[in-house]
């Protein structure tokens, strides 16, 4: 299982830079399509992850399906032992992302 660190700043899925969502998804630009807005955006995640407790927290999801051009890239899933998912400008990107 690969080890997965999610630093989005508003994301339902993202609890403590652990990401709970079943199956992550990146497209071809590499940017993250799993991730779905929280309704009361980065404030209420703040507040959850005060709330949580350790025990909440999942390992990585085991399938991370990806259409970008990368390294490690393999037939649509990604095979990369440990994956970031961060926030840039304007999306949420794979920043494990290496084009060949």
């Amino acid at each position: 299982m690969m080890q997965l660190k999610c630093t989005t700043g508003n994301c339902q899925h993202n609890l403590k830079c652990h990401c709970n969502a079943g199956v992550i998804s990146v497209n071809e630009k590499g940017v993250c399509d799993s991730k779905i807005k929280r309704a009361g955006g980065a404030l209420e995640q703040t507040f959850r992850e005060l709330e949580a407790g350790e025990e909440l927290l999942n390992d990585a999801p085991s399938v991370v399906r990806c259409d970008s051009l990368c390294v490690y890239n393999e037939d649509g899933y990604c095979r990369a032992t440990s994956l970031l998912i961060s926030d840039n400008f304007m999306s949420t990107k794979c920043a494990t992302r290496i084009k060949p």
